[in-house]
This record gives structure tokens, sequence and C-alpha cells, in this order.
């Protein structure tokens, strides 16, 4: 049965979803978009590796009044509900920028949830289409949280361990749902688990170390009282080095701002690096507290006692994530990427106490990269796919 469609008023075109007793629309008002926030405790009410994201930041995210993408951008929420009751949810994006970039007229999903049933996600996924469709785009990837800037990729191996931080979680029948939709795989996504079960970190040090020097390449941690200047030249190296990936859209002023602010009390200065030859930086390291570890008791709350337990939390966080790292051409093989591994790892194991730390994610034939990250001694431990399809 054909449901009726919804009006976007403020993005224009209307969203139509198929699927026997399924209706989709846009979560708009704020009763619809609590209940767009809080459907993932649903799903995974007996999932014991999901961590309930706080209820706040995740409105914020999808606040497009809070939120810098949509200063350029555009997107909508879209709930699922069948008999007054809610069963799925997508954001569905489009990012200029992006279309500009890569000549493509493509759009993006993210934040996927349904229960387990083809029929919810194919009335999500058609709704996203034809929104996207009127917009004059051509093509659907995902899941991907308006760009690969953000929380992206379906996780397919790894179910057996919690999620990092700023990092995807599904369960496995995700994959089949997506699929039966007419998604078909586009890229795969490596995360990477480092122990030092073998302590390479030993192995390492004296080589990467004299490989640098040789370059004469200087690597140091993040300057506290020059905070504004030190997040220029992290965007001037990750706009660089990342350009020619697969999937990158250079980050906006306003986003990268947004994302250090984010981000800044999270940082521990000695995890955050930075590689200069002559005071000019041509490599970049990010390294926070894995803090989902402080989050998942919390169950989304952080009031009324929800922000003193989540201090309290931090200081116990015993896991770390690399969220990117990179040097810009010209200055690749040279020891600046094993350096800045060795020693974010060094510091993490043997002054703060991490017993573990994700690195991570890097591009399936990023072969460059996950040679390094194996030589270290990390071993691969999930992978995260990213579909793809044509519209109508």
């Amino acid at each position: 049965m054909q449901h009726q469609t919804s009006p976007v008023s403020e993005s224009g075109p209307a969203l139509e979803g198929r699927s026997r007793t399924i209706e989709v629309r846009p979560a708009l008002s704020r009763r619809d978009r609590e209940a767009f926030v809080r459907f993932p405790w649903r799903i995974y009410a007996d999932d014991a590796h999901w961590v309930p994201p706080l209820v706040m930041e995740r409105k914020e995210f999808i606040n497009p009044r809070k939120h810098p993408f949509y200063r350029h951008g555009a997107a909508v929420p879209l709930l699922a509900w069948r008999d007054d009751e809610v069963v799925g949810r997508v954001l569905v994006s489009d990012d200029p920028l992006y279309n500009r970039e890569h000549g493509t007229h493509l759009g993006c999903f993210g934040m996927f949830e349904s229960i387990d049933d083809s029929g919810v996600a194919k009335a999500l996924l058609d709704a996203a289409e034809s929104w996207l469709a009127a917009r004059g785009r051509t093509d659907i990837m995902g899941p991907i949280d308006y760009s690969t800037n953000y929380a992206c990729g379906l996780l397919v191996e790894g179910f057996d361990t919690p999620p990092r931080i700023m990092m995807n979680h599904n369960p496995p029948y995700y994959a089949r749902l997506l699929e039966s939709a007419g998604l078909a795989k586009a890229k795969d996504l490596y995360s990477w688990w480092f122990a030092d079960a073998l302590d390479m970190l030993s192995k390492w040090r004296r080589r990467a170390e004299r490989l640098v020097a040789r370059a004469q390449i200087t690597v140091r941690p993040f300057r506290k009282n020059d905070l504004e200047a030190e997040v220029e030249r992290c965007k001037q190296v990750y706009n660089e080095a990342w350009e020619r990936n697969w999937g990158f859209v250079k980050m906006t002023d306003a986003e990268f701002q947004h994302l250090a602010h984010s981000l800044k009390l999270l940082a521990v200065p000695e995890l955050l690096l930075l590689a200069e030859v002559d005071g000019k930086p041509v490599g970049f390291s990010m390294t926070l507290p894995d803090i989902n570890e402080a989050i998942k008791p919390l169950d989304g709350r952080l009031f009324p006692l929800g922000l003193f337990k989540l201090r309290r939390n931090c200081r116990r966080i015993k896991t770390a994530r690399m969220l990117t790292f990179g040097v810009v051409e010209g200055y690749r093989r040279r020891g600046i990427s094993e350096l800045m591994i060795v020693r974010t790892l060094d510091y993490g194991k043997n002054t703060v106490g991490y017993t573990g730390a994700e690195l991570g994610w890097t591009l399936e034939d990023n072969d460059l990269i996950n040679r390094t990250i194996e030589a270290v001694g990390a071993v691969r431990y999930k992978t995260y796919r990213i579909y793809q399809k044509s519209i109508g």
C-alpha cells in the first residue's frame, strides 16, 4: 500500500517511501526529533557492546541551527512509522562541496537504524532517494553522516568488541537489509588494534627516530598556549594530505573549528602531534582517550548526575583511538608516520597506562598506510563498509 507523501518545508522536495503499512516522514517537530535520537535504544537493548550516545550531543548533531554542515549543505532526518510506532530512521544529506570537488551528483545516507525488516529498510532508502533525486542527485552512498569527516561505514566484521569514540556499531543483519534494498559495496574501511603484546614499540622507536633525524624533521606535541594557530596548522595538513583519498571532502573553517571545540576538553597535548620541516607543518596525528568508556554507564543522560559521573569516569579510561594521522605528499616514506604512531603508543602505554588503542579507520586499498600500521604491531580487528546505489 502506498502511503502519503510528506512535504519537507525546510528543504523543498516531498518525500515518499513505498512499503506496505509503513510511512516515512521527516522528523521536523521536537517530538519527532526526540524519537529519532532515542530509537537506537530499542535496537540495542540486548547488545552488551553498544555504547549509548549522549542524547544532548545527538540532538545538536542533527540541529541545523547548531551544526556547521548546514551552512553549506542540506540534510533531513527521516522516521519510518508502522501503526504509530517508530520502526526505523535515516539521515539523508546533500553536500554541494563534495560534488563540486569530485564532479559527481551524489548524496549520502547515515545514522541508519532499523528493525530486522527489509520492507522498513527499503521504505527508508526509497524516501532518501526521492529527496536526493528532487535535488538533482543521481547516486546515494552510505552509511555516511554528512561526509567522511564524520562517523561512517557499516560494521561488517568485528561485532564482538565495543565501538571506540566516533565509530559506528550495528547489528550484523544491517548488511542484509542494505543489500536487499539494492545497495552494493563501494569501499571497505579498516580499524586496527594495538596492544603491543610483542613489545614492537621498543623495536621501532630507535629506527623511526633515526629516519626522522636524517630527514631533519621535527615531531612535537601541541602547544597549549598556541591552540588556535595549532588548529590552523592541522587543518592545512589535513586538507592537503587527504585531498586525493577516496571519498574525501575538505572540512570548512566552521566545521574544523566546531570539531576542535568539541574535542579540546578531551585532548591530551602529548597525544596530538605535529611534524614540521623548518617550521612548516607536513604531518599530524590526533589521538583521543576513548570517552566511550566513560559515556557508556550514563545511558545517554548528562543530568542531573551524569556530568559528575562523566568527569569521574574519564579519569579511569584505559584505551584510546588514533582518529587520524597523515603526511603531505613529498614527505612520505621518511619515517614520519611510523614515528607519530610509535610516540603516541609509547606515551599512551608507558606514561598514561593505556592497555590498548584503536588506529583507524583506513581505506582497504591504502597499502602504504596499512603496511605501516601492521609493521608497528597492530592487527586489523574491524571492517566497515560503504555502500552505493544509482538512484532511479
